[in-house]
């Protein structure tokens, strides 16, 4: 019967994160530097607040779009932080993490034949969900302009197909952050264009060298730009699974359709824990924050003692070193590593094929477990015959 099986759905592949996270379980003394999994737990005040919803019998379904006061503290959030205004009755919805909000979005402005444009590399997940539509990714190579899309990359890979362009900023894999400037240029282009902007800031609350600036703060951007944001990275709340779609509200009462037919609503029981997380928890991120920058740094500071080349960044968690000087495929020097030295990063070509001769590491792990991971890598480096 498997030839009956929706062949999109065939032609896609696990994510290569997933893939290379699955084999190191055959290594169980490894060092873990895969996964995007903040290792702080849930603040205290949110998980009452959990716990204190299934006392009250808060079990039952919520408005498809999500609780009132949920909308509302997201709204009230996003204004406060963002400078951005959403009416939390017809322009936001709760979803089941960032992943389902990126996934509804999609489903909803694309339709077979369209195209999509995006950064290379970039976060695996979304090409599956293009491919899955009928439409197609087209990775724009962002190496030599600091990982980020400009304008004039954009105008050379676009054609009369093209429907939406994602910004992934902060951006995982490589941790590059768009400047106000930046983001100005790009609203400026865009305004003139007939195009969907998906703007994924999952990892706002975790920008170090600036505040975050969001594209659909500049004049005219809102009526074309969907924000994708949750709770996961900031709070720490990744199994709780609360994100938000910001959208204009002629387009978000399609999106709430596509919502209603595949989920119904987000878990009664973390729409109570996010509110507390919105509300009381706006401070949370701050320390969090704090230790992955000290983090950042050291990381990047032992990959320069290697001699390494690699971009400081400047947002999420992860950094992505060049190993083209290793003149390893990016695979074979995981593998390599992790065999040899137990250590587990993930390859740079699981992030498109733009992501070869990288690899990227979290640094959403304990200090120790850092130091000891930069000694093992740094040992295998010098087996190459660098540092």
């Amino acid at each position: 019967m498997e030839q009956f099986i929706n062949e999109k759905v065939k032609s896609i592949q696990i994510s290569g994160i997933r893939q290379f996270f699955n084999r190191v379980s055959q290594y169980p003394d490894a060092v873990q530097l895969t996964l995007g999994q903040p290792d702080f737990h849930t603040p205290d005040h949110v998980k009452r607040a959990a716990k204190a919803a299934i006392d009250a019998n808060q079990t039952t379904y919520t408005r498809n779009a999500g609780d009132s006061r949920l909308l509302q503290a997201a709204s009230e959030f996003v204004r406060q932080r963002y400078g951005l205004t959403y009416d939390p009755e017809t322009e936001i919805l709760t979803t089941i993490g960032a992943s389902q909000a990126i996934d509804v979005t999609l489903r909803t402005i694309l339709e077979p034949g369209t195209e999509v444009i995006l950064p290379g590399p970039v976060y695996p997940a979304y090409a599956p969900i293009i491919a899955l539509c009928g439409a197609t990714p087209v990775y724009v190579d962002t190496r030599h302009s600091g990982f980020k899309l400009t304008t004039k990359q954009i105008e050379a890979n676009r054609t009369g197909k093209t429907r939406a362009v994602i910004l992934p900023y902060p951006s995982n894999p490589t941790g590059a952050v768009l400047t106000y400037d930046e983001a100005e240029k790009l609203a400026e282009y865009f305004n003139d264009q007939q195009l969907f902007i998906l703007s994924d800031e999952i990892y706002s609350e975790l920008n170090y060298d600036q505040e975050h600036v969001s594209i659909a703060q500049f004049p005219g951007m809102k009526e074309k730009t969907i924000v994708i944001n949750g709770l996961s990275k900031s709070h720490s709340m990744t199994g709780w699974r609360i994100g938000f779609a910001f959208a204009p509200a002629y387009l978000l009462k399609h999106m709430l359709k596509v919502h209603q037919y595949n989920v119904s609503c987000a878990s009664s029981i973390s729409q109570q824990a996010a509110l507390v997380a919105l509300t009381d928890g706006l401070t949370d991120p701050i320390a969090m924050k704090r230790e992955y920058q000290a983090r950042r740094d050291y990381i990047v500071s032992r990959l320069a003692s290697m001699g390494m080349e690699v971009q400081k960044p400047a947002g999420a968690f992860y950094v992505f070193p060049s190993i083209e000087e290793s003149k390893l495929a990016s695979l074979d020097f995981a593998v390599r590593l992790l065999e040899t030295e137990k250590l587990a990063v993930v390859p740079g070509d699981a992030f498109s094929s733009l992501g070869e001769g990288y690899i990227r590491l979290s640094y959403a792990y304990a200090i120790k477990e850092l130091e000891e991971a930069m000694n093992r890598l740094e040992r295998f480096w010098k087996t190459l015959g660098k540092g």
